[in-house]
């Protein structure tokens, strides 16, 4: 082990303070009680600062020595069992209250890292932003504008605030096309992150595959009923962390977790905001695409409006506490984001967009928080009965929490689905999948390189 040696001071140092009450009542020891209060305070010193055998000092084994020599001695002494003993309970407790103190703080800490961006990222972003008015002249639009409502292309949306996580699905996506000249991918995002995102596709391009990054929060054609809570802000991919009782299991282990990704409001206004197409494949920005796409084109989805991965781990029974507002049954399986084939024709027929807005009751105007947990059910209950499940060869989920997939079914998937918080673009993404999506994340990018991003 790299810290047995600090173990093992800790394990004296334990002993020591527990002894050190009793010793100290000792009559004619007062010499011994100053040498072994000492030896305590340097063992305090050389662990405050220490995680790892490497960090110790060249003399902790002379240490380490010399406080074995004084334990023995101090056990030696006539000392009464109960106040060692009480003071050993003491300091147990003590000990347990301090991890449970660390716990909770490395949770908190661990959420935060994976819920904030990081700074290498927001370098790039604003890095971007200033060159996008420094550089007007690089500005270019897509070379045929007509082609964006041209059903004979592969039409791809995106809705991402993550320059680097939208670039690196889009380029995983285009070089694993047979025929990269026929796709367009249409990518929302909002107005804090457009200059960023129109700058970086305009300096890179990805074989033959248009990019048309579009501001959401511009866009003319938005639905004048949406309420202005949801048109003002951008909302794309929400995950969930979802903790439910499986009876099935024995006791210790009823208790399971899952991560669940659906449509967040920004999606419920496709139909708006392409008027024209009548079928687009979504893909989420933490997805990375292995093989080519173009066969879910001539996908057979009979009356579903979306084709989607299932996941029959978890079945809406088991998360009425999220969706407790209304029928709905409860054997049907959810599904995920990060793939999905959209029937927009069959979306605008069945009306559901305006459905997805009735499902529950109106929340407050400034409720940016109650919103964000009423997507769960809207998301899920809005397609219920209308999804084509997609054969499970099509997309590997689970890369962002689950260390366990193997690389045979990673190699196989055709898509690979980083869903969960330890994202491949974090410190804390899981490092045996990091190199899958590394793959095709941009190199030789100036920006990248004065941001610190490898």
């Amino acid at each position: 082990m790299k810290d047995a040696a600090v173990k093992r001071l800790k394990d004296q140092l334990f002993v020591a303070r527990a002894h050190y009450p009793s010793i100290a009542k000792l009559k004619h020891q007062e010499r011994f009680t100053r040498e072994l209060k000492q030896n305590i305070q340097e063992h305090e010193r050389m662990l405050s600062e220490t995680i790892a055998d490497a960090d110790l000092p060249p003399f902790f084994a002379k240490k380490l020595e010399k406080m074995d020599h004084i334990i023995e001695r101090v056990k030696s002494c006539e000392v009464g069992c109960s106040n060692v003993e009480r003071k050993l309970r003491q300091l147990l407790d003590i000990t347990e209250d301090e991890a449970y103190f660390h716990t909770r703080q490395s949770a908190f800490l661990y959420h935060l890292g994976v819920q904030t961006m990081p700074k290498t990222h927001h370098c790039l972003s604003m890095r971007l932003t200033v060159e996008y008015f420094k550089s007007a002249s690089l500005h270019r639009e897509l070379l045929y504008e007509q082609t964006l409502d041209d059903p004979a292309y592969f039409h791809y949306v995106m809705f991402s605030r993550n320059v680097l996580a939208a670039s690196t699905t889009i380029n995983s996506t285009a070089m694993n096309s047979k025929d990269s000249g026929s796709v367009i991918f249409h990518l929302f995002t909002d107005t804090q992150n457009f200059y960023a995102m129109k700058h970086w596709f305009d300096r890179n391009s990805y074989l033959e595959a248009n990019v048309h990054v579009i501001n959401i929060e511009d866009h003319h054609k938005l639905s004048k009923n949406a309420r202005s809570i949801e048109r003002q802000q951008f909302w794309p991919t929400e995950e969930y962390r979802v903790t439910f009782r499986n009876h099935s299991q024995p006791f210790q282990r009823q208790m399971k977790t899952e991560y669940i990704s659906v449509f967040g409001h920004s999606h419920f206004l496709l139909p708006d905001l392409l008027p024209n197409l009548n079928r687009v494949i979504v893909l989420d920005d933490d997805l990375v695409v292995q093989k080519d796409l173009s066969s879910l084109w001539n996908l057979n989805m009979g009356d579903k409006v979306i084709g989607a991965l299932q996941f029959c781990g978890v079945r809406l029974g088991q998360l009425k506490g999220y969706i407790e507002e209304h029928n709905f049954n409860a054997d049907s399986c959810v599904w995920f984001s990060g793939l999905n084939v959209i029937d927009l024709e069959k979306w605008r027929d069945l009306g559901i967009s305006n459905l997805h807005g009735q499902l529950l009751p109106k929340l407050p105007e400034d409720s940016l928080v109650s919103h964000r947990l009423k997507t769960l059910p809207r998301g899920l209950l809005a397609f219920q009965d209308l999804i084509y499940p997609l054969e499970d060869s099509w997309v590997q989920s689970g890369l962002g929490y689950d260390y366990g997939i193997s690389r045979v079914d990673i190699e196989k998937a055709a898509t690979l689905h980083y869903n969960g918080v330890m994202k491949p673009w974090l410190d804390l993404g899981i490092h045996d999948y990091k190199s899958y999506w590394t793959k095709y994340m941009t190199n030789g990018e100036r920006f990248m390189a004065e941001c610190n991003i490898h």
